[in-house]
């Protein structure tokens, strides 16, 4: 009988402080991956940037930009299928940045304005991206999924305002704007897309599903064949990195499969600390 690969890492005792890593997304992004980005940098540094990474599920965008900003990558190329969260990388990466902040900063959050404008259709991608910040930044814990409701109370008892940054978040629009060249949105299936650069050995994959456990209550499209997933990477000619909730399906597919895993702590947005999965075909760039 085969033995799962457990790769002998020793984790560090405490998880990575979200506090000491660059905010480089417009999102307040539901399993987001800001806590595993020095990670992200140990792995790309292995390659010397001179590959392309491909994220097919990108949500937030965070380890795409992180590679375009810090020259990790010569090439981000994020997928996403979401069509609301599409239309935020569309209006950004597509010429339509400035706008976007301006609407944000100019925007008074007040119970009213933000719901008058999420009852307005989108006549154009832009406003569709502007209703979806709007959303993302003012629904509890940055959920867009159906059924998410808005913060009450908020920080200090500060509503609606609490998690409205304006002048953050035309910061980090712009500044993508500076990187744009170096990262290319594609908005389609991340499995599709997997399969299509599977031969290539100057890709490298990041690869973070909708988990198992929370996915339905989190995202739009939280539905996902690990399996085939799974059958997909095996064939992957270059290099991948897969984060996934510390589920036993999954330590088993990493099992019958015969890829390295390994467990690492991270604190979630409720300061729970927990472990994640982090499978690969070697994890020797960790001991580093």
């Amino acid at each position: 009988m085969q033995q799962l690969t457990l790769f002998h890492y020793e984790p560090p005792a405490k998880p990575v402080n979200v506090a000491t890593v660059p905010m480089r997304s417009p999102f307040r992004y539901p399993g987001g991956k800001t806590w595993f980005v020095p990670y992200i940098r140990k792995w790309l540094k292995s390659f010397g940037g001179n590959i392309e990474l491909i994220e097919p599920f990108a949500g937030g965008g965070i380890v795409s930009l992180t590679a375009a900003f810090e020259n990790l990558a010569e090439k981000s190329i994020m997928v996403e299928k979401d069509e609301d969260i599409a239309a935020v990388w569309r209006t950004i990466l597509g010429g339509q940045a400035r706008w976007l902040a301006e609407q944000i900063i100019n925007f008074e959050i007040t119970p009213k304005n933000v719901n008058a404008a999420l009852k307005r259709h989108p006549t154009s991608l832009r406003q569709r991206a502007l209703i979806t910040i709007l959303k993302n930044r003012l629904h509890h814990g940055g959920i867009l999924a159906h059924g998410a409701g808005f913060i009450k109370n908020g920080e200090n008892g500060k509503g609606l305002r609490s998690r409205w940054y304006p002048g953050t978040l035309k910061k980090r629009i712009m500044d993508i704007m500076v990187v744009r060249s170096k990262v290319k949105f594609i908005q389609g299936d991340g499995l599709e897309i997997i399969e299509k650069n599977l031969d290539r050995n100057d890709v490298v994959f990041f690869i973070d599903p909708p988990y198992t456990k929370a996915g339905r209550r989190l995202y739009k499209y939280h539905e996902i064949d690990h399996e085939k997933l799974f059958g997909l990477v095996e064939h992957i000619n270059g290099d991948f990195l897969i984060t996934y909730d510390d589920a036993p399906e999954i330590e088993d597919l990493t099992l019958r499969r015969g890829f390295v895993l390994e467990r690492v702590l991270m604190k979630t947005t409720h300061h729970l600390k927990k472990y994640e999965l982090v499978i690969g075909k070697h994890l020797e760039w960790l001991r580093d």
